[in-house]
């Protein structure tokens, strides 16, 4: 026969048959190469056997892993079949609509990513149910089946007899995992195969839970530069050259046309561009950068067109500064463990205790039965399950929450605090008043401005021709020969010459600017707001103003976070002006305009030195730092991706509807697991008096703590009920929701009312 065996992952060497030397003796020749039969073996053993016991991996917390190479045909075809067999059968018991919201939100594809930790994993919680099945028929069936229980078991729990061995010599502490442990050994050796099997299963049916309710999403935060292009236009000798970005240094030129990223920070040197710059320093309106001004990375050009000498690229940019100083941050939740975990190891030690003590007074088999009782266990099962019950629950409704400790910890929050731009308002601004002069009425100037951008896709076209669209007006054909795009628009209309652009702009085109513009110019930059201006043939003729959005749902929001009597802030790197009556339209008692991303992370710490609980929404680079300070983290969908990283908590539908119900969950998390911890000790406590007073043993012990972890369970299990599926039909019932997000009365999605100079 011939036995096929790897040299390396994915390859494979023909090796000899076994043949029959001596007295039976095998010789095992690889590749023919005539080794004698030790050698062979010895290969046997390091490329088919030793890969059954490389993937053995610590299980305790989100884990930075590589998979090692597979060289075994035989393990591979193993591990191929566990995971297959825990994605199809047991993955959808854990909540498979958060793992394609996180796939959705790091890869694009909703397809979920398993890691090496979880595949560890899945592989011991198949083969302990395999054994599981093998003793129970070994014990009530077939004694000979007890034989193949105890390899499977030996095996299933490698990975619990490691993380033991790490807890008590690496650590220097005695955990549940140490206790438990000592509990199946005990249990297999005093012959209480049903109930060691019955142990090992719960055991990793608890990592698999406390493993779906950890952020498995950390990494390190410099995706910024994900949201970038690859290649920049460098000018070299005159003309313009493609080349990597990373190829880019101090002092080259880059020309960045309308509608790209800057990719670099640097001076303008030739040409004007509008860039939209929130994201980053959290202005709310555009700015003009002409020769001679500073223009940032990752901020993008509107209109027009520049070259820009480069001062710093990649990792010594702005934004890449932000990233690091966000790898150095010392986050809040990356340190706390759940409760459940907590109470689970902190009962490890008095639990092994009792069990030495049972062991003197009552036996062996009532010290076996403590160990399995394994004080607070239970705990460590039920509760994440009820967080893992929540974390699903909520995230049917459009809600990711990364990490079950951020449930945790959304109970008792007091303070809430915004982002400005981009969080409470929208990046689309609207038109919000029409300047007109010279006899043109409203209708006219706005049909102009928006005949002359309908071929453009920026966001201040967009509110042009929004509002244009919201009037009913027609649109006129533009001359296709006379139409230029630069830092503004110039197109020829019904033998006029139309011009949209900024005051900069108009200047440059020698167009007349009125005493009226100006002076509406100037009160608008004191507010905060844009001014657009539309000149006809030689002269300025009118004017738009565009204000930021106020999200549709954020009074609504606001309104209900009052009623919790949370305290609410702003913060903003925007002017004060719009700020502050962006506060006072909502409701908002408290703001602070002008902070520069390390300020928003200050205010947070002086909010939390005064012992609030601080909750921060954002979505900018600048908001990035103030995320991770905070006890929990908000962002929206659709954010920049390092915000994203960054939050505990994703609002998937790009809205804050459900806000609100995303702190009330919080609350009921928190009662849910008080009741569970509540079900999961007393029985264990009442079992521990059981073994010393009444004489009860290990299957004793199973059943009790069984019946406390049904009970826990159930507690567990009892929101789902409460809080049913939406997706699911049902019958004489309108679909449920959670908590009051009800659309606000008159509200219009996206609709502004066009105020009329």
């Amino acid at each position: 026969m011939k036995v096929r065996t790897h040299v390396k992952a994915g390859e494979f060497a023909t090796t000899t048959a076994l043949t029959v030397s001596g007295p039976g003796a095998p010789g095992l020749s690889l590749n023919g190469a005539g080794e004698s039969w030790l050698e062979d073996m010895r290969l046997f053993v390091e490329l088919e056997v030793k890969p059954w016991f490389t993937h053995i991996y610590r299980l305790e917390g989100p884990q930075d892993l590589d998979d090692k190479p597979i060289t075994s045909r035989s393990f591979a075809k193993m591990d191929s079949l566990s995971q297959s067999l825990a994605q199809r059968w047991l993955d959808p018991l854990f909540g498979a609509s958060r793992d394609r919201q996180r796939a959705a939100l790091a890869l694009g594809d909703g397809e979920p990513v398993i890691g090496p930790a979880e595949k560890t994993i899945n592989r011991s919680l198949v083969s302990s149910l395999l054994t599981l099945g093998l003793a129970l028929g070994g014990s009530f069936i077939y004694t000979p089946l007890l034989a193949p229980a105890f390899v499977s078991a030996l095996y299933s729990n490698l990975t619990l007899f490691v993380q033991a061995y790490d807890d008590l010599v690496r650590e220097r502490r005695i955990k549940s995992s140490f206790t438990y442990g000592v509990g199946l050994i005990g249990a297999w050796l005093g012959g209480f195969y049903a109930a060691a099997a019955i142990a090992g299963t719960l055991y990793f049916a608890a990592q698999k839970l406390v493993y779906k309710t950890e952020d498995q999403a950390r990494q390190t935060l410099v995706n910024v530069f994900g949201q970038q292009i690859r290649t920049v236009w460098l000018l070299v000798d005159g003309v313009e050259v493609e080349v990597p970005l990373e190829r880019v240094q101090a002092g080259d030129i880059v020309v960045v046309q309308a509608g790209q990223p800057i990719p670099v920070d640097g001076t303008v040197t030739r040409g004007i561009a509008s860039i939209d710059q929130h994201t980053l320093t959290g202005e709310a309106q555009p700015v003009e950068r002409g020769p001679g001004d500073a223009v940032l990375a990752t901020t993008t050009v509107l209109t027009g067109a520049i070259h820009v000498r480069v001062e710093r690229a990649g990792q010594e940019t702005a934004a890449a500064q932000i990233a690091d100083i966000l790898n150095d941050t010392s986050s809040y939740q990356l340190s706390m463990e759940s409760t459940a975990v907590r109470i689970a190891d902190g009962l490890a030690l008095p639990a092994l205790l009792v069990s030495g003590l049972a062991l003197m007074t009552v036996g062996f088999e009532g010290a076996i039965a403590v160990l399995n009782v394994n004080l607070g266990w239970n705990v460590k099962l039920t509760g994440p399950l009820a967080m893992l019950n929540y974390m699903n629950i909520i995230s049917r409704h459009g809600v990711l929450i990364k990490d079950g400790r951020s449930l945790e910890l959304l109970d008792g929050i007091d303070t809430i605090v915004f982002d400005k731009t981009g969080t409470l308002t929208l990046d689309q601004p609207h038109v919000a008043d029409v300047h007109v002069f010279d006899g043109y009425s409203v209708d006219e100037m706005l049909a102009l401005a928006a005949t002359a951008e309908q071929r453009q896709s920026h966001p201040i076209a967009r509110a042009i021709l929004t509002a244009a669209q919201a009037r009913g007006l027609a649109l006129r054909p533009v001359d296709d020969a006379h139409y230029e795009v630069g830092f503004g628009i110039k197109v020829h209309v019904n033998g006029q010459v139309v011009r949209v652009g900024s005051a900069r702009y108009m200047e440059i085109e020698n167009i007349y600017v009125p005493g009226e513009v100006q002076r509406a110019q100037v009160l608008c930059g004191a507010q905060g707001h844009s001014l657009v201006l539309v000149a006809v043939d030689e002269a300025v003729r009118g004017a738009l103003e565009l204000h930021a959005t106020v999200r549709p749902e954020a009074k609504h929001v606001i309104d209900r976070l009052r009623q919790r009597n949370v305290a609410l802030y702003i913060l903003s790197g925007d002017q004060e002006a719009p700020t502050r009556r962006l506060a006072q339209t909502l409701g908002i008692d408290h703001y602070i305009a002008g902070v520069l991303p390390e300020g928003k992370a200050a205010v947070i710490e002086q909010l939390q030195a005064e012992g609030r609980k601080v909750c921060f929404v954002g979505d900018g680079i600048n908001d990035t730092i103030a995320l991770k300070k905070a006890q929990v983290s908000i962002s929206l969908r659709g954010a920049t991706t390092i915000a994203v990283d960054a939050a505990q908590v994703v609002l998937m539908d790009q809205s804050l509807n459900r806000l609100v119900d995303v702190l009330d969950l919080g609350d009921e998390f928190r009662g849910t697991l008080r009741e569970g911890v509540a079900w999961a000790v007393v029985p264990d406590l009442v079992l521990i008096g059981g073994v010393f007073l009444a004489g009860a043993g290990v299957y004793a012990a199973v059943a009790i703590t069984n019946l406390g972890l049904a009970a826990g369970v159930a507690s567990a299990m009892w929101p789902l009920l409460r809080h049913p599926d939406p997706t699911l039909p049902s019958v004489g019932q309108a679909e449920p929701e959670l908590g009051a997000s009800a659309p606000v009365a008159g509200q219009e999605d996206g609709a502004h009312a066009l105020a009329v100079s």
